[in-house]
């Protein structure tokens, strides 16, 4: 083969009270990467789309190619050269896991290209290293499942040890994105450093909840545990109309609705897919009336991740 076109749909992180630990990936939108070989050595980005010329076209700085140049190395090749077109499909800044979705889609379709020298699970690592370059933090929460697919669950970043659970088929998620923008890093920079032990608490209590609710296919667990009394209090002050958007969710059929990874897309989560359009629709009026136009994503939980199109 000599060129090869892959997909890597957008994600969910946190998950309410998952901070960190938890993702799960939807069907679109996603962003699409395509790579040929040239006869000259080393990765070299010949177009972007979508991004209004905001992102880098230095190999060494995107996201879709800093995975590549790891991928690369770790394997000892040196004398191997392709051409990268990046495709964007989402906003920057949304709390899709669009930088997630580049790293992903551009380390698939290398380890493609090579012939799959290493399984999905061994290239979570390098798809990691996209999103430290886009956002100066290595979290799982995003690559993981626009990787894997599925509910991720990241159990430990040292060693590294991720897995996914189960969900109900009937569970749909909405994802609402706001047309505002915030910067992945300044919703990391504000987060408190220490959390009280009630907080701790409450929360592990939650994570529990949501895990056993989403195995157990009990929506009514589900929606219960779908709390964050850690991260969401501080970051929603950065997204407009949040309580009012939140609260029509719920009242429209949600079982539960949070911040999507950092923001300012917000998510909820509903049993069936004429309940997530309804709360879907309710917070696009929501945003609506406040004068801020949003578009809306519903899709059941992807359980396949990235592909080879």
């Amino acid at each position: 083969m000599n060129s090869i076109k892959a997909f890597a749909p957008a994600t969910v992180a946190n998950v309410a009270c998952g901070f960190d630990i938890f993702g799960f990936a939807i069907e679109a939108p996603g962003d699409v990467v395509e790579i040929k070989k040239r006869d000259e050595p080393g990765v070299v980005i010949t177009e972007i789309t979508g991004d209004e010329g905001r992102l880098p076209r230095n190999a060494e700085k995107n996201a879709v190619t800093v995975v590549m140049l790891h991928l690369l190395k770790h394997l000892g090749i040196k004398d191997f050269g392709v051409e990268v077109v990046l495709n964007k499909n989402m906003p920057l800044g949304s709390g899709m896991g669009s930088s997630a979705a580049s790293a992903v889609a551009g380390v698939v379709a290398m380890n493609e290209l090579l012939g799959n020298p290493l399984t999905r699970q061994e290239l979570l690592p390098f798809a990691m290293e996209g999103e430290k370059i886009a956002s100066g933090s290595a979290h799982a929460d995003n690559v993981g499942p626009s990787l894997l697919g599925g509910f991720v669950v990241i159990r430990s970043y040292n060693p590294l040890d991720i897995f996914t659970i189960p969900v109900p088929d009937d569970l749909y998620c909405t994802l609402v994105h706001p047309d505002i923008e915030i910067n992945t890093k300044d919703a990391r920079f504000i987060l408190r450093s220490e959390v009280s032990l009630k907080n701790t608490i409450a929360q592990m209590g939650n994570v529990a909840g949501l895990v056993a609710g989403l195995m157990k296919s009990d929506y009514e667990l589900i929606g219960r545990s779908m709390v964050d009394v850690i991260i969401e209090p501080v970051r929603s002050i950065l997204i407009p109309e949040f309580n009012e958007v939140k609260k029509s969710a719920i009242a429209n059929g949600a079982l539960g609705c949070s911040i999507s990874g950092s923001g300012p897309s917000m998510f909820a989560l509903s049993m069936g897919k004429a309940n997530a359009e309804s709360a879907g629709r309710a917070m696009q009026q929501k945003f609506a009336d406040a004068g801020i136009e949003a578009s809306m994503h519903v899709s059941a939980i992807n359980k396949n991740g990235a592909s080879i199109l």
